[in-house]
C-alpha cells in the first residue's frame, strides 16, 4: 500500500510543479502582451537602411494607402488611420483619442475603416487585431503602426515623426541634430 500511496504522491507534485510552471508562463506572455499593446512601431516602409515613403511612394506598394483605399481623405500633413469592428470594446477610447489629437494638429485627419467590411485591405496589411491604427505620411505610406488601445501621449510622438516642425518660434537643431 505504501508504494501506491508514493506513487500518487509523486503524480500530484508532478502535476502540481506543470501547473506553476504552465501558469508562471502564461503569466509572463500576458505581461509581453500588455507592454507591447497600443505602442507605435516602425511601418514597412521605415525600416533601417530604406529610403523614406516619400521617396518611394507608389499605389503599386502595399504599405502606401490612397483615399479611394480609405474611403476618405488623406491629411495635409498626416492620416491617423484606425481599423475597428462593430463589436471591439477599445475601438470607442482609441477613436475618441485620435479624433481628439487629429482636431489639435493642422492637417491631421482621422479615417476610420471597417476591418470586417473592407477584408482585402486587412489581408493586405496583415491587420491582425482591433483597434489596429496606422500612421501615414502625407503621401499615404505607412510609418507607425500599433495594435490596441494607444496612449495619447504615443499617437503625439508617432506624428512627431511624420510633420515637420513649422511656424513662428520653430527652427531647425543646429548640427543637424
Amino acid at each position: 500500500m505504501d508504494d501506491a500511496r508514493c506513487a500518487l504522491w509523486m503524480g500530484v507534485t508532478g502535476g502540481l510543479i506543470a501547473l506553476a510552471a504552465a501558469l508562471a508562463a502564461a503569466c509572463l506572455l500576458g505581461l509581453v502582451l500588455r507592454l507591447r499593446t497600443g505602442r507605435f512601431r516602425a511601418g514597412p516602409g521605415m525600416r533601417a537602411g530604406q529610403p523614406s515613403p516619400a521617396e518611394t511612394a507608389d499605389a503599386s506598394r502595399p504599405d502606401v494607402l490612397s483615399e479611394a483605399d480609405l474611403g476618405g481623405p488623406l491629411g495635409q500633413q498626416a492620416t491617423l488611420v484606425q481599423f475597428s469592428t462593430a463589436f471591439c470594446a477599445p475601438c470607442r477610447p482609441t477613436r475618441q483619442i485620435l479624433g481628439q489629437v487629429a482636431d489639435m494638429v493642422d492637417g491631421v485627419t482621422h479615417v476610420e475603416v471597417d476591418a470586417a467590411a473592407r477584408l482585402d485591405l486587412v489581408r493586405r496589411l496583415r491587420i491582425n487585431s482591433t483597434p489596429t491604427v496606422l500612421v501615414l505620411d502625407p503621401d499615404g505610406a505607412i510609418v507607425k503602426r500599433a495594435s490596441g488601445l494607444p496612449r495619447k501621449a504615443d499617437v503625439i510622438a508617432a506624428l512627431g515623426s511624420v510633420i515637420e516642425p513649422t511656424g513662428p518660434g520653430v527652427t531647425a537643431p543646429a548640427g543637424g541634430e
